[in-house]
């Protein structure tokens, strides 16, 4: 009923810049946070960048001043530009979004397939 395609990413030398895009589309009332998460080889899945509806967004550490989340409530999706970026940003992205898709319902966690983003040095 719901589903978030993500779009983007690939193989960018460090230094370089790629712009990701989430699109959630389906049966969808109301849309809380959207983020983006990375798992790279053999480590656990991590929290990039996270925006609340209001537009209030957190970064993990690593990726702060580099990395900019934003989304657009109209279009149902959100961006992720990476500036600077360097071989340990390598990983599989995942989009997530809280989403109500019913009035009486609660929110619900979703996720995007991944896009693989690779930064070689």
């Amino acid at each position: 009923q719901v589903q978030l395609v993500e779009s983007g990413g690939g193989l960018v030398q460090a230094g370089g810049s790629l712009r990701l895009s989430c699109a959630a589309s389906g049966r969808i009332f109301r849309i809380n946070a959207m983020g983006w998460y990375r798992q790279a080889p053999g480590k656990q899945r991590e929290l990039v960048a996270r925006i609340t509806s209001g537009g209030s967004a957190i970064y993990v550490d690593s990726v702060k001043g580099r990395f900019t989340i934003s989304r657009d409530n109209a279009k149902n999706t959100v961006y992720l530009v990476m500036n600077n970026l360097k071989p340990e940003d390598t990983a599989v992205y995942y989009c997530n979004a809280e989403i109500m898709t019913a009035n009486w319902g609660a929110f619900q966690s979703y996720w995007g397939q991944g896009t693989q983003v690779t930064v070689s040095s």
